[in-house]
């Protein structure tokens, strides 16, 4: 990565949705499933628990001059229902909450000014939280490019196929090669 590289950690519920998508759009380098945001064990069994108060996140390393933040705000508000509170779908509790953590009070305002400007798009309020970047803990290798790994998955034809084919649709001119696509 070089100096025009960015680093960003958001949360849209299941992290295999929005780290399928982010690996599909140019300018991303680097894509990792995460737990954040929470105390205690980071495992996956302590967090599905909701106990930990960490969030299902992805860690999301990007070229903000091929992809500019806003085009990736807008994969991230149109990828889930940022209207939803700690529950997207099937998926219920505070590890899938919507959030953005943020480094600094730079980043800060500008993931507020992004919910600001995703609002107009939605009927109800954008409940997505804005929270410090705490201790990050990468997830379980089994977690990383779950999609692309196992597509046979109940979950990836029924929830992340569709968000995939919408993303095809909507983002066209923003997707990478599909033979360049990273599995970082």
């Amino acid at each position: 990565m070089d100096n025009s590289s960015k680093t960003v950690v958001l949360a849209a519920g299941c992290f295999w949705c929005l780290d399928s998508l982010a690996r599909r759009l140019r300018g991303v380098h680097h894509v990792r499933s995460v737990y954040t945001g929470g105390s205690g064990p980071a495992i996956y069994e302590a967090v599905a628990s909701g106990g930990t108060g960490h969030a299902e996140a992805v860690e999301i390393s990007y070229d903000p001059e091929v992809l500019p933040d806003e085009v990736l705000y807008r994969v991230f508000f149109s990828s889930h229902d940022p209207t939803s509170l700690n529950r997207q779908g099937y998926d219920v509790g505070t590890q899938y909450r919507s959030a953005m953590f943020y480094t600094d009070q730079a980043q800060r305002e500008e993931f507020s000014a992004a919910i600001t400007h995703a609002q107009a798009s939605f009927d109800r309020p954008i409940v997505t939280t804005l929270e410090p970047l705490g201790r990050v803990f990468e997830a379980e290798e089994v977690h990383q490019d779950f999609h692309a790994q196992r597509p046979d998955v109940g979950y990836c034809q029924v929830i992340i196929d569709p968000k995939v084919a919408k993303l095809r649709r909507d983002y066209a001119s923003w997707l990478k090669p599909e033979e360049e696509r990273s599995t970082h």
